[in-house]
């Protein structure tokens, strides 16, 4: 079956910050914030620009009132006193040990990440913010002017970071479609369709009982690609059969076990990643399953490690080095007022190897 592969699309919005709440009496200023909030307007400032010296309660009923007028400081005003810093900060919601494991999505990001911004003559700034502590500094950090755009990766559930940070002026790009309603611009790649065509692939070459391990269901390549899995299985006769991962090689061993413990009869297998994958490949080995003429194998994603699995994996490839020069290229435009794209949904392409 040959590779298939969806165009990238785009759409153009203006780069302006949201509307107001304020109806038609313009925009929201800093002493309408204070009037809401009941405090002053030196407290509000010390607050949107990142101060650590206001009590947490204060610091949370200002910020309300900032989400509840739409106010948003004025950059330019403040580029006055801080000035431009050259720097853009690389949020990553996770802890250190999965960054900076033998998973190279990361790297690669980063890699992508920090060609365009050298290429801009601009510095990078990596920060991990797993807790709810890092996520304050991250927060104040960026408020209080210390880079001129923030960009997320590998986002959880509905985090509400980009959300804030958009609404406090701070340019914001997200990788992947942010859960929850906002209209932060990210960079994406096809994942419904990606998985989709991995597991019509599977279907087409005569397999019966096709599983999947999932991602997390808290993130969107693990809800879309679970997503594409459950479209191409629709009119068929094959049921949904389904474990979940975390993105690790451990993760793909036990959900490996688990699917051939609830149906032995496995026939097929879409893996949401390569390293999942890799260890669905030790468990089947050990479980004396030949891969592909008893159970054959899909991962995603296409890292280095795909081509020296045994056999070497059939995946779906992503554009991971572009999703970060595409990433700093929309963060630099954003930041310098330009029109942007409210999102960019990057294409994904099968390859086929030996395992499927």
């Amino acid at each position: 079956m040959g590779a298939r592969r969806s165009a990238a699309t785009r759409r153009p919005v203006s780069s302006g910050g949201p509307a107001g709440a304020s109806g038609g009496r313009g925009r929201p200023t800093l002493e309408m914030v204070a009037a809401r909030a009941g405090v002053s307007r030196a407290t509000v400032s010390r607050v949107v620009n990142g101060s650590t010296t206001v009590a947490p309660d204060i610091r949370e009923t200002v910020l309300r009132a900032v989400a509840e007028l739409g106010y948003v400081p004025n950059l330019a005003a403040r580029s006055l006193v801080t000035q431009r810093t050259d720097s853009y900060a690389l949020v990553v919601p996770e802890p250190a040990n999965r960054v900076f494991s033998d998973d190279p999505f990361f790297s690669i990001v980063i890699r992508g990440v920090s060609e365009e911004l050298e290429k801009a003559d601009k510095q990078l700034v990596l920060m991990l913010a797993n807790s709810d502590t890092s996520h304050d500094r991250v927060e104040r950090y960026a408020m209080a002017g210390h880079v001129d755009g923030v960009m997320f990766v590998s986002m959880h559930g509905a985090d509400p970071l980009p959300v804030t940070l958009t609404r406090l002026g701070v340019p914001v790009v997200c990788n992947e479609r942010p859960l929850g309603r906002t209209s932060v611009p990210y960079v994406g790649v096809d994942n419904v369709g990606g998985a989709e065509a991995a597991t019509r692939h599977l279907l087409a070459s005569g397999r019966t009982k096709v599983a999947t391990i999932a991602g997390p269901l808290d993130m969107v390549g693990g809800i879309d690609r679970l997503a594409g899995y459950r479209a191409a299985l629709k009119g068929t006769k094959s049921r949904p059969i389904l474990a979940v991962g975390d993105f690790t090689r451990e993760s793909g061993v036990a959900a490996m076990r688990q699917l051939l413990d609830s149906d032995p009869d496995i026939d097929g297998v879409f893996v949401a990643s390569d390293l999942m994958a890799d260890g669905a490949l030790r468990a089947l080995r050990q479980a004396g399953r030949r891969v592909p003429d008893d159970v054959a194998v899909v991962g995603f994603d296409d890292i280095e490690v795909a081509r020296y699995t045994e056999p070497p994996l059939t995946t779906v490839r992503q554009p991971i080095l572009t999703i970060g020069r595409e990433l700093a290229r929309m963060v630099l435009r954003l930041a310098a007022g330009e029109e942007i794209t409210s999102w960019v949904v990057l294409p994904t392409e099968l390859i086929i190897r030996e395992s499927a």
